[in-house]
């Protein structure tokens, strides 16, 4: 995955808050990344209503 690319958000690993909820389903642009704790390499997706969060990579799909 690249920053500049477009994913889809396919999964949600861990309970997260609503806002994120709504995300699942949508697509949105990579915009960087972010190390987590534990779990390696996190990706900031930002999407068209400029709302902004991290996903773990197994939880999102690239599309074309």
């Amino acid at each position: 995955m690249e920053i500049g690319q477009k994913v889809k958000v396919v999964r949600l690993r861990d309970r997260v808050s609503p806002p994120v909820v709504k995300k699942l389903g949508q697509v949105g642009t990579i915009e960087g990344f972010k190390m987590t704790d534990s779990s390696g390499v996190g990706v900031v997706v930002k999407f068209e209503d400029n709302f902004a969060t991290w996903f773990f990579e197994d939880e999102l799909k690239l599309v074309q």
